[in-house]
């Protein structure tokens, strides 16, 4: 692919869409860690000096991704709620129904999950205060929509309900790191079975810690 100088503001929305899709094409492929700004600007068909004039850095591209991401999810997410939370169960059953809906859909999302897990320790360190500030702002606007869907079904959360949404989409990423695990391991829990137990299912995991987190949370009678 090559592009001609974009020079109306639309043609530089689609530039600059472009490399956001290209970008998400590679996570499709490859993780995080993985996608390079030489190899995005080569599938884009623009130097790498083109690329950084409409994103600062290979980091600035991922982060918007990841609130694109995130945005697409939440989204998604508000009707699994709908559809799998009895509204008249007891608070008890309804945080274990959410625990589980939690869980599965963000285990279907292992794009979403790897970048929740550079987020803090790679993707936000190579920005500058004005691509940190945006990035930040639209953080919390994303939060603020988890928790508003969180406490519509869960009332009973409270005030408890932001940090419990802000610590579950933490704990996706760092337990995404431990999947897919690498051959060498599968292959070391097949000779020795006895140390399966070191196995994650990410699914499993994340249902287990999402449902501790709430029953730790949730106010009792």
């Amino acid at each position: 692919m090559t592009f001609q100088r974009a020079r109306s503001e639309e043609q530089k929305e689609m530039r600059r869409q472009a490399i956001l899709d290209t970008a998400a094409s590679m996570l499709n492929e490859m993780p995080v860690a993985a996608v390079s700004l030489n190899e995005l600007s080569r599938r884009v068909g623009l130097a790498k000096s083109n690329v950084l004039r409409y994103f600062e850095s290979r980091e600035a591209v991922l982060l918007e991704l990841l609130d694109d991401f995130l945005g697409s999810w939440l989204a998604v997410l508000a009707e699994e709620l709908s559809e799998g939370i009895e509204s008249s169960a007891a608070p008890e059953v309804r945080t274990n129904q959410l625990a589980g809906i939690l869980s599965r859909s963000l285990a279907d999302r292992p794009v979403l999950c790897d970048l929740f897990g550079a987020q803090g320790g790679v993707l936000e360190h190579n920005v500058s205060v004005e691509v940190a500030k945006r990035h930040k702002r639209s953080s919390l606007a994303r939060l603020e929509t988890m928790t508003e869907l969180v406490q519509r079904h869960v009332p009973e959360l409270g005030d408890s309900a932001q940090r419990f949404c802000l610590i579950s989409l933490v704990t996706a990423g760092a337990l995404s790191s431990y999947v897919p695990a690498p051959a060498s391991l599968l292959a070391a829990y097949a000779e020795e079975p006895a140390l399966g137990v070191l196995h994650v299912d990410l699914q499993d995991a994340l249902r287990v810690a999402f449902t501790s987190a709430l029953m730790g949370v949730l106010p009792r009678a």
